[in-house]
C-alpha cells in the first residue's frame, strides 16, 4: 500500500510540474486546450436553395434553356466531291491551276420549328453540300431532306422524319428592345450543345455586306463558329432569332453577334415548304442613301427617305410614276430612311397587288399607286436597261 502511494504521488508531482513548466514557457497551448475542450459546436443557419423552392435560381435561365435546348440540333454536312464553282473558268484555272475534287464537311446547328420535322438552319450551312446529316440532343440521327433555300436572307428549310420531335414555340421579335436577355444555343466548333446568355444589343442592324437583305438582332451572346442556323431565344424559352454571323477579328466571339428575327424567319419558312422559293416584291428602282450634303444641296425640307437615282424604263416604279429625282418617303405603310430599309418593305409587298408610294417631289408630298412585280433572281439596274 505505501509503495503503491509513492508511485501516485511522484506522478502528481511530476505532471504538476510538467503543467507548470508549459504554463510558464507556453501558455498558449494550455489556452488551445481549454478553448478546444470548453466551447460548444457553432450554430450555423444554413438558407434554404432557391432550387428547392422554386426551381430556377433568381436570375437564371434553367427553365429557358431546359425548353428550347431540346429543339436544338446539329447539322452535320458533308461533299465526297466538291468542286470549286469556278474551277472550269479558264482564267480561274490559269491563276490557281486544276483545282481537284476535296472532300468537304461542316458542322453548323438547327432549329425544330414544327413537330412535322421542319428545321431552320443558315443556306450557308448546307450550300453545296451533299449529304445533310441532322443529330439531336438525345442521340438520335436522321438524313434531312433540303425543303428550300434563301441565299438572299440566308435561310434554309430542311426536313427530317422521327417521331416525338420537340419543336420550339416562336416569339415576337417586333417587340424585342434593347436591353432584353436572350439565350443562343448551338453547337459551337462541334464541341457539344452550348447556352450563353447575354442581352438584345441593338435592333435594324443593316448595310453589313452579310445578306441582301439585313434587319438583323445584335447580340452580346457569345456565338461562335457552328452556332450558325442555331437558336436566339428570349427568357421564357420562345425563339425569336436565328443566329447567322458574328463580327470577328481572330474568328471567335468578340461580343458582336448577329441574328435574323424570327419574322423574317417565319415568312420565308412559310413560302419555301408552300411555295418552293421565296416570293418578293420589286419596282426596278436605282436607290441612294438620303445624306446631310445631298439634302443640303437639293435644298430638300427633309433628312430621312431614299433618293431615287434611275427608274426602270417601263418597270413597275416608271409604270406606278416614279421620277428620278424623288424622295420616297414611305413605301405601303413603313416608313424608309435608308436603301436598306426601302429594299425591305418593297420586298414585302406582294406582286401583283398596289401599294401606296409616298414621296417627296420639288417640295411637295406627292402619293403614288404602285403594282410591284416579282422580283427577278438578278434584277436588272436601270442603266443596264437603258444601255440595252
Amino acid at each position: 500500500m505505501r509503495r503503491t502511494w509513492l508511485i501516485f504521488s511522484q506522478t502528481v508531482t511530476v505532471a504538476v510540474a510538467v503543467l507548470f513548466v508549459l504554463s510558464t514557457f507556453k501558455p498558449q497551448w494550455i489556452q488551445s486546450l481549454t478553448w478546444r475542450q470548453g466551447l460548444p459546436s457553432p450554430t450555423v443557419l444554413s438558407a434554404p436553395t432557391a432550387r428547392s423552392a422554386s426551381k430556377t435560381q433568381p436570375g437564371g435561365f434553367a427553365d429557358a434553356a431546359r425548353r428550347a435546348a431540346p429543339t436544338v440540333v446539329s447539322v452535320i454536312t458533308s461533299n465526297s466531291g466538291a468542286r470549286h464553282p469556278h474551277s472550269r473558268d479558264p482564267w480561274f484555272r490559269y491563276f490557281f491551276g486544276d483545282q481537284e475534287s476535296q472532300p468537304q464537311s461542316g458542322v453548323g446547328s438547327g432549329v425544330i420549328v414544327s413537330p412535322e420535322g421542319y428545321v431552320l438552319t443558315n443556306n450557308h450551312v448546307i450550300d453545296r453540300m451533299e449529304d445533310i446529316e441532322v443529330m439531336l440532343v438525345d442521340g438520335r440521327k436522321a438524313r434531312a431532306k433540303v425543303i428550300g433555300t434563301d441565299p438572299d436572307t440566308d435561310l434554309a428549310v430542311l426536313k427530317v422524319d422521327l417521331d416525338r420531335l420537340p419543336f420550339i414555340a416562336f416569339g415576337n421579335s417586333d417587340e424585342l428592345q434593347v436591353g432584353d436577355a436572350v439565350l443562343a444555343i448551338g453547337n459551337p466548333f462541334g464541341v457539344g450543345q452550348t447556352v450563353t446568355s447575354g442581352i438584345v444589343s441593338a435592333l435594324g442592324r443593316n448595310q453589313l455586306g452579310i445578306n441582301t437583305f439585313e434587319n438583323f438582332i445584335q447580340t452580346d451572346a457569345a456565338i461562335n463558329p457552328g452556332n450558325s442556323g442555331g437558336a436566339l431565344v428570349d427568357g421564357v424559352g420562345n425563339l425569336i432569332g436565328i443566329n447567322t454571323a458574328i463580327y470577328s477579328r481572330s474568328g471567335g466571339n468578340m461580343g458582336i453577334g448577329f441574328a435574323i428575327p424570327v419574322s423574317t424567319a417565319r415568312q420565308v419558312l412559310d413560302s419555301l415548304i408552300q411555295e418552293g422559293q421565296v416570293t418578293r416584291g420589286w419596282i426596278g428602282v436605282e436607290p441612294r442613301d438620303l445624306t446631310p450634303e445631298i439634302a443640303e444641296t437639293f435644298n430638300l425640307p427633309v433628312r430621312d427617305g431614299v433618293l431615287i437615282t434611275g427608274v426602270l424604263q417601263n418597270g413597275p416604279a416608271a409604270q406606278g410614276g416614279l421620277r428620278p429625282g424623288d424622295v420616297v418617303l414611305k413605301v405601303g405603310k413603313t416608313g424608309v430612311a435608308n436603301t436598306a430599309q426601302l429594299l425591305n418593305a418593297v420586298a414585302a409587298l406582294k406582286p401583283g397587288q398596289a401599294a401606296p408610294v409616298e414621296v417627296l417631289r420639288e417640295g411637295q408630298v406627292a402619293r403614288l399607286t404602285v403594282v410591284p412585280a416579282r422580283r427577278p433572281k438578278q434584277p436588272l439596274r436601270p442603266q443596264e436597261d437603258d444601255e440595252d
